[in-house]
């Protein structure tokens, strides 16, 4: 499960409105032990929008390249939040580490302000989950980060 987080640049978000609307969205993200995922997104967008009136999300994390049949994805239900201050300060120079070593431009805590055109959101997984590779349709298998590798 970790290395399927590590190697991967993406993740889909899944939020929902106030009436219960859902959303998708693939954000770029980066990861502290698996457990929370930073991301950076214009508060104006649907799902910054919806984190703001329902802050429980879905994450799914998954090699869109694998075989038909074959893939594995960690699915991980989550509470995020746009983070501010030291919190924000402290998780842009995670995200911006990760963003720089797959080639893209550094992050700052200025570049994700708050009343600014970006945002550092967080979201902090409840539990993660694996799908079983045994033949089952759509058996996951809980994953407990705390005894080692997962």
């Amino acid at each position: 499960m970790r290395e399927l987080v590590e190697v991967s640049r993406y993740l889909v978000l899944s939020t929902a409105d106030a009436a219960g609307r859902p959303w998708g969205s693939p954000v770029y993200f980066a990861h502290v032990d698996c457990v929370e995922f930073l991301w950076v997104s214009s508060p104006d967008v649907t799902h910054s929008r919806n984190i703001a009136v329902r802050p429980e999300v879905g994450l799914v994390v998954f090699d869109s390249h694998a075989a038909i049949g074959t893939g594995q994805g960690v699915y991980m239900p989550a509470v995020a939040e746009a983070l501010d201050g030291d919190d924000a300060a402290q998780g842009i120079e995670v995200f911006s580490r990760r963003c720089v070593a797959h080639g893209g431009a550094p992050w700052t805590a200025e570049d994700v302000r708050t009343g600014g055109e970006f945002r550092l959101y967080r979201a902090v997984a409840q539990s993660h989950g694996i799908l079983a590779k045994d033949g089952s349709a759509d058996h996951r298998i809980p994953v407990d980060l705390s005894q080692g590798r997962g």
